[in-house]
């Protein structure tokens, strides 16, 4: 089982799904538990990833890799696609953390009971892509992953949303859509440009089928592909992540060859590529201005899919900027840092002053995600070992954060269908319990030392102010973000929980109980889990830093 471990955290899932379908109508508790099983059983696999992970090298301690595709085009060249699956210290913090905030969401989702069969169905659905988007290693397998990513959420928004939920799912699904239609050009252009250096040399004859590749014969061939010699026939063109970022596995007069510098007029191919990518991975992050499907998204959207939107799905954006735009577009990376750094800070800041201004509990929680996501873009510009260490570590704890908060709003949404901050007054007299947990979750999300929030923002900062190429005044600025978060966190926290009890519409005050059992254990959970990354960083660190190192030694 263990060699094809990656594989089951994508299928298990999946299988679940379609079990669902077919599951008898009458007996929707059962599919809960199967539902639950399943989650909880992806946790299990993923847990037992970490306790075998190497954690001194930067490599891939677990992969797969199976020919899936091939396709002979005489003088076009070979279509080679693969399944590849691997995990590394980049990839496995986003994995575990997938899986927790699925388990998260499926025990939230209990309560549903209208049209259970679609509900769970599309649930484990997106359990299994959004799982398969962190482990894949062929762009084209992890854009299939992406985009069926979208049909699960824009079904579960639209089906068991608020009342505008058709106008919320249309937009998450339009903006996504084209923002994944930015990263299939550029998926495109990169296969056309770029071989597989080993099937081209079997494809050539260097190679017999079976045989074990010598060690100078990728040498051979990127020189072969450099001199010319090689025929279109023998070409096998590739989506694999790793042949991707290598520059001499780029065909000579290919437009997004690394070193030829094809322009368009006086702007790089290479350039326009590289903002098209990034375009496309800044609608899900989101980055401002292309944010604005995201508080509407969570409005509508029900709780447990509030939870997995802003605790997973975001996240796949900042994995995007990592591995793939500034994986495969090093050099306009680096070049890019100063805009890049100046989106970031504008999300940071814009974010936080939005926040500030509403009186929608789950729409200040959407903007306030907006703001701190904002710090990965910062950390990720940055290009240095702290801003990419920083980065994946907030992504982590604000995917443990976000979720507790949508479930502390949850609670109040499902009791009294009524998310407006100015209604409630003094709730720390009826519910004690979810004040105090409410407190944990907005001063840890406001950076307070001892939880993860704090951690997070303290190394993308110091990986910016590090960074030579960025201008010392944009982190400068963007530290304006956290004073941010503390006004509209604790201002918040004064407006509902002290004072005299009151709520606006008294004769529904008695629906104001406290936490129940399950949402006890769910958010203790959480606030544990923020506490302990808060005060035990290096269990994240230890995972990401060596990887992080090789992929930095990779680059430059």
């Amino acid at each position: 089982m263990r060699e094809h471990l990656l594989t089951l955290l994508i299928f298990l899932p999946l299988t679940g799904a379609l079990l669902a379908l077919v599951w008898p109508a009458h007996r929707s508790r059962n599919l809960r538990l199967l539902t639950l099983s399943i989650c909880l059983l992806e946790v299990v696999l993923s847990g037992f990833l970490y306790t075998n992970f190497d954690f001194s090298t930067g490599r891939y301690p677990y992969s797969e890799l199976y020919d899936w595709i091939t396709l002979p085009l005489g003088s076009l060249g070979t279509v080679s696609i693969d399944y590849a699956l691997a995990v590394d210290g980049i990839s496995l913090p986003l994995v575990l953390l997938a899986t927790s905030i699925m388990l998260v969401g499926a025990i939230s989702s209990w309560t549903i009971t209208a049209r259970p069969k679609a509900y769970f169905a599309l649930y484990l659905l997106l359990s299994g892509t959004v799982v398969g988007c962190f482990l894949a290693q062929d762009f084209f397998l992890f854009y299939l992953f992406f985009e069926f990513m979208l049909l699960p959420m824009y079904f579960l928004i639209g089906l068991w949303g608020g009342p505008r939920r058709e106008y919320a799912a249309i937009k998450f699904f339009v903006y996504t859509f084209l923002g994944s239609l930015l990263i299939l050009i550029v998926m495109i252009g990169l296969y056309l440009s770029a071989i597989d250096p080993l099937e081209t040399a079997r494809a050539a004859g260097w190679l017999l089928a079976g045989e074990l590749p010598s060690e100078g014969l990728i040498s051979k061939v990127q020189q072969a592909l450099a001199q010319g010699v090689l025929l279109p026939e023998q070409l096998v063109h590739t989506f694999r992540f790793e042949y991707l970022a290598d520059p001499a596995n780029y065909l000579p007069d290919a437009w997004l060859n690394p070193i030829s510098g094809i322009f368009l007029g006086e702007t790089s191919v290479r350039v326009l590529a590289f903002w098209l990518l990034f375009a496309g991975f800044a609608v899900k992050l989101p980055v401002v201005p292309v944010h604005t499907w995201l508080p509407d998204a969570h409005v509508e959207a029900p709780t447990p899919i509030s939870v997995v939107l802003a605790g997973i799905l975001l996240k796949i954006g900042g994995y995007g900027f990592i591995r793939i735009v500034h994986g495969f577009f090093p050099n306009e990376a680096l070049d890019s840092s100063v805009p890049l750094a100046i989106l970031a800070m504008i999300s940071i800041v814009y974010g936080g002053f939005n926040a500030l201004a509403q009186y929608d509990l789950k729409k200040m929680i959407a903007y306030s995600s907006i703001s701190h996501m904002g710090f990965v873009l910062l950390g990720i510009a940055a290009l240095t070992a702290e801003g990419l260490n920083g980065a994946i570590y907030q992504m982590v704890s604000h995917g443990v954060l976000s979720a507790m908060l949508f479930l502390l709003a949850g609670v109040l949404s499902d009791r009294t269908h009524n998310r407006q901050i100015d209604h409630y007054r003094g709730l720390i007299g009826r519910m004690p319990r979810y004040t105090v947990l409410t407190g944990i979750a907005f001063f840890a999300s406001l950076g307070l030392p001892g939880f993860s929030g704090f951690v997070g923002e303290l190394f993308t900062l110091m990986g910016a102010f590090r960074a030579g190429q960025i201008p010392i005044w944009i982190p400068a600025v963007s530290t304006v973000g956290i004073v941010l978060a503390a006004a509209y966190f604790l201002w918040t926290l004064q407006r509902m929980f002290f004072g005299e009890f009151w709520y606006r519409k008294s004769e529904d005050a008695a629906l104001l109980t406290d936490l129940s059992p399950r949402e006890m254990s769910l958010l203790m959970v959480l606030a544990l889990a923020t506490l302990l990354l808060g005060l035990f960083p290096n269990t994240v660190f230890s995972i990401t830093g060596p990887t992080v190192q090789a992929w930095l030694d990779s680059l430059n």
